[in-house]
């Protein structure tokens, strides 16, 4: 082993510090800071950001231009290496051929050479010896192969063939016997020198057999093709048709992005006119339709959604526009009953409340208007249940005739304070319907009170019941008052609303009556229409629907139902071992205690086996 040899000052070396307290060396002998005080800082990475365009016609452009410049420049390499490669198999064949030619060639001249020596007209000899003639000539005539024949570098070996175990080898005969020449013609238009090269050996055999026979190895190479300018020509001319193609392309994918982009535009623009606050801005269902389908249907559900929000905006305003006149009416109603109490009292502590018959009329005026207090609370709560949902519904398959009888009767010492007949048709037969009879009982109330209230002295109200043709069963409250104008018809049932015409019997309402109707009877699946004439009266048709639960609320009521049958088909099983067993006597706690496992075994909201028990008349409240 050698010894070191010291290590001679540098300028790279003689630079170089050991790291100070605080650093470290990394591998690639760059410092890195830790801090000063040994605390390493994060290395922040960079990241580098492609100014792409901000619009989405610009990116989608770059995609097209980006897309069709890739796909013409694989198009374009594939057509140059295509080219390239068909090119070098002609330009190896000709070569081939040429070195073919010179063989047959420098055969014929070569035997001519020995044939005009009688003493030797071998052209290589057994030995190995190359003919001198044929020597002398081929050194001085070879060049006019190359240029005038082979058109390449040429090279030529005489020699001759020897049988080995890998079949004929080629061995040179003894020297000079090689010969070359260099291609010293100029190249013709568009030609250049090439790098392929081709060898090939000829052997030749006397026809005679009395020559033994010798073998040619000629090699061509480098010679003039056309091939690199052929390339050449063809990749300008590829190029330039990709510049041209690919502005072209530009301009194409500009406008189809454009187009393509035009429908979001739009949708943008109505969407930004929305926000605004323009509710009738909509996307032209013309222009919607020249674009894609998926952008299409888009356009159309934008259009339906600002429909509905439009829809919905007008339904607020007009609710917030009625609030405001209802909250308007309820200050004035409010404030009437009011300043009346106030008077009545004021009046009371004065002489009048000395005089027995002044102090009755004004307690029974007092009464009066603390009952229309409480009626105009009841009326407020009610609408404010129905409204946040807290009303539930008990539902029970009664007799419907009799809920509507309890409300008409209710209604008979109004109609004789005002001089209206008042009516009732009802079926001969029990009319089954489940329904909550405290609810239907205030639906047939409302609308009879409105019938009275706007029916003159002398006129007549109906009530009459029918079973329904698709099952169910039908209410229909028939009045001869002052009837309702057909553009009010649309808005009785609207919450707020109070018709403009008989302003004198409308005032005493808060516009919640109808709308309280209405909300009840769509709770159990039924419908109310109205037909009336100004002059003519007013006709209300309830239908409401034989059994209004759904199939699911069915299917749970009848487990609930079979639950509670066997708990108490069970319990009089246990009742009856339990009299066997203790006799009779003590049948009273037995029956007790069975009544008691029967309640606890009914399902909730199934009512209960005991006889006479109380039924809520409603749930929720």
């Amino acid at each position: 082993m050698s010894p070191e040899r010291p290590i001679e000052p540098t300028a790279a070396t003689s630079a170089y510090e050991p790291p100070r307290k605080g650093t470290t060396a990394p591998a690639d002998g760059g410092e890195v800071d830790g801090g000063g005080e040994g605390a390493p800082k994060s290395k922040r990475s960079i990241q580098i950001r492609l100014p792409l365009p901000r619009t989405f016609q610009g990116r989608l452009s770059l995609a097209f231009v980006t897309v069709f410049a890739v796909a013409v420049g694989i198009v374009s390499a594939l057509t140059v290496f295509v080219l390239d490669r068909d090119l070098r198999q002609q330009d190896q064949a000709t070569l081939e051929a040429r070195a073919k030619a010179v063989a047959a060639v420098m055969r014929v001249q070569a035997e001519d050479i020995a044939a005009r020596d009688p003493s030797d007209q071998t052209i290589v000899s057994a030995g190995g010896a190359l003919n001198d003639n044929v020597r002398v000539v081929f050194e001085t005539t070879l060049t006019e192969y190359a240029n005038e024949v082979a058109l390449a570098d040429l090279r030529v070996r005489f020699g001759f063939g020897s049988e080995t175990s890998r079949g004929t080898v080629f061995i040179g005969a003894n020297e000079p016997s090689t010969f070359t020449a260099q291609l010293t013609s100029k190249p013709g238009r568009g030609q250049t020198r090439d790098t392929i090269s081709y060898t090939e050996v000829f052997n030749f055999v006397d026809d005679t057999g009395v020559k033994p026979p010798w073998e040619l190895e000629v090699s061509l190479s480098a010679p003039y093709t056309t091939r690199e300018s052929t390339i050449a020509v063809v990749v300008g001319f590829l190029t330039l048709s990709a510049i041209l193609a690919l502005v072209f392309a530009v301009v194409v994918s500009s406008l189809l992005a454009r187009r393509f982009t035009a429908p979001l535009r739009r949708l943008t623009e109505a969407a930004r006119a929305l926000a605004e606050g323009d509710l009738d801005r909509r996307v032209p269902a013309d222009r919607a339709r020249t674009g894609a389908a998926e952008i299409t249907e888009l356009s159309r559900q934008f259009n339906a959604m600002a429909a509905q929000v439009q829809e919905t905006m007008d339904v607020i305003v007009r609710d917030r526009d009625r609030s405001r006149e209802f909250l308007a009416d309820v200050s004035h109603e409010l404030r009437t009953p009011l300043a009346a109490l106030r008077t009545f009292n004021e009046l009371l502590r004065e002489k009048a409340g000395e005089d027995p018959v002044a102090r009755a009329e004004f307690l029974e005026s007092s009464a009066q208007q603390l009952e229309r207090l409480d009626w105009l609370a009841q009326n407020l709560l009610e609408l404010s249940k129905l409204d946040s949902g807290l009303v539930r519904l008990d539902l029970r398959p009664d007799d419907l005739r009799a809920t509507v009888l309890s409300a008409v009767e209710q209604a008979e010492a109004a109609a004789r304070r005002r001089g209206v007949s008042l009516t009732t048709e009802l079926p001969d037969g029990t009319l089954i319907v489940r329904h909550d009879p405290p609810r239907i009982g205030q639906v047939v109330s409302n609308i009879v009170g409105n019938a009275l209230k706007f029916t003159p002295r002398g006129g007549s109200v109906t009530v009459k019941l029918a079973p329904h043709r698709q099952g169910g069963a039908r209410i229909q409250v028939t009045d001869t008052g002052v009837g309702i104008d057909a553009a009010e018809l649309p808005h009785i049932f609207d919450r707020f609303y109070r018709g403009s015409r008989a302003s004198e019997a409308r005032s005493s309402g808060s516009g919640l009556g109808l709308a309280i109707v209405r909300s009840i009877v769509e709770m159990h699946g039924g419908r109310i229409a109205v037909e009336s004439r100004v002059g003519s009266g007013s006709t209300f048709t309830v239908t409401l629907p034989a059994d209004p639960r759904t199939p699911a609320e069915r299917t749970a009521a009848a487990v609930a139902e079979v639950a509670a049958k066997a708990a108490e088909g069970a319990a009089k099983a246990r009742n009856k071992d339990a009299v066997k067993g203790s006799g009779a006597a003590k049948p009273a706690a037995t029956g007790a205690s069975a009544t008691r496992a029967a309640g606890m075994a009914s399902p909730a909201g199934a009512p209960a086996p005991t006889a006479g028990a109380p039924k809520p008349s409603e749930r929720g409240e």
